[in-house]
């Protein structure tokens, strides 16, 4: 019988299970099933452990050794509980452990999707082989995962990451309910917020723009338009974009002069602009950061590209594996 691996990935609007295995490639997914989250917590675990048995059953050459869960936070994964993230409101002090430890016998641990996603960067991505890296989201919202020492650093009480929450200026878009925050910047409601904000001004100044053709539009702005807009040359899209680069290169700054990583790996929004941010981004680092930490650090997107998210949970399935042994 060959060991798997399986992970869930709890949602505010969709859910997914996922069994992997690992070989000499890295990680292998052999089956996932994906819903709409259901309206109870009670509802949702009992949904993704009968998709996990009925994955299971037709994985016959497998066994199951360990499950991990991915869920938005604050959670205490010590305790295994998840506790009203924004996105789950109902999911107030839900123990996610103990129905998967009675139902499949095996270790199971939860980690918030940031430390997940860091995880997974770190066993089989661009993180693989690091002893210190930070991961960032970088997508819907800017979140981090850390290894320090070669170890996931999580804090006191699972709020260690939070790097969102942090103001780079006392106004600007709000992201993280806190206005010119990290998150506010760099995150896909942030730049759309941020462009939305730009356009009214360039609007009023009677000038046009490829992000959208009226005021009525504004409102249509995404993240994504506005990317669209700067790969082909519009010159507000870019000025946003130039902003959204020297607020993560700044956020990024912090980040190498505090903790010294080796690298850096960003997700999402970053890794689909590479090359419209890198070269903003390592202007703004060489003006901000300590040289002596930015020549060992290396910025660069995410080695699991589209796929960290489905992988996320499967690490931290592995890491449940590492706690035990």
């Amino acid at each position: 019988m060959k060991p798997v691996l399986a992970g869930l990935d709890i949602g505010g609007t969709k859910c997914a299970v996922v069994v992997g295995t690992e070989d000499l490639h890295g990680i292998q997914i052999l089956a996932k099933q994906s819903f709409p989250t259901p309206d109870t917590p009670e509802k949702a675990l009992s949904e993704m452990m009968d998709a996990l048995e009925k994955m299971l059953f037709e994985q016959k050459e497998y066994v199951l050794t360990a499950i991990g869960i991915s869920c938005g936070g604050p959670l205490d994964s010590k305790k295994g509980l998840i506790l009203s993230p924004p996105n789950l409101p109902n999911w107030d002090k839900i123990d996610v452990l103990t129905p998967l430890r009675n139902r499949f016998q095996v270790p199971v641990s939860v980690q918030n999707d940031a430390n997940a996603c860091g995880l997974a960067e770190w066993k089989w991505g661009a993180g693989k082989g690091t002893q210190n890296m930070v991961f960032l989201t970088f997508g819907t919202g800017m979140g981090a995962g850390f290894i320090l020492d070669g170890r996931l650093y999580t804090g006191t009480n699972d709020m260690a990451g939070e790097v969102g929450h942090v103001r780079l200026e006392q106004d600007g878009p709000i992201g993280y309910g806190k206005a010119g925050s990290f998150e506010g910047y760099c995150s896909g409601g942030g730049i759309a917020r941020l462009a939305q904000m730009m356009v009214k001004e360039w609007f009023n100044q009677g000038m046009s723009t490829a992000i959208c053709s009226s005021m009525e539009e504004i409102a249509e702005i995404t993240a994504k338009s506005v990317a669209d807009a700067a790969n082909a040359g519009d010159e507000l899209a870019n000025q946003v974009y130039q902003l959204v680069g020297k607020k993560l290169g700044r956020g990024l700054a912090l980040l190498i002069d505090m903790l010294n990583p080796e690298k850096i790996i960003i997700g999402s929004i970053y890794l689909r602009q590479e090359a419209l941010l890198k070269p903003i981004v390592m202007e703004e680092l060489r003006k901000e950061a300590l040289p002596f930490s930015l020549e060992v650090c290396e910025v660069v997107p995410s080695g699991l590209k589209e796929s960290v998210g489905d992988l996320a949970s499967l690490s931290v399935a592995k890491y449940a594996l590492e706690l035990e042994g």
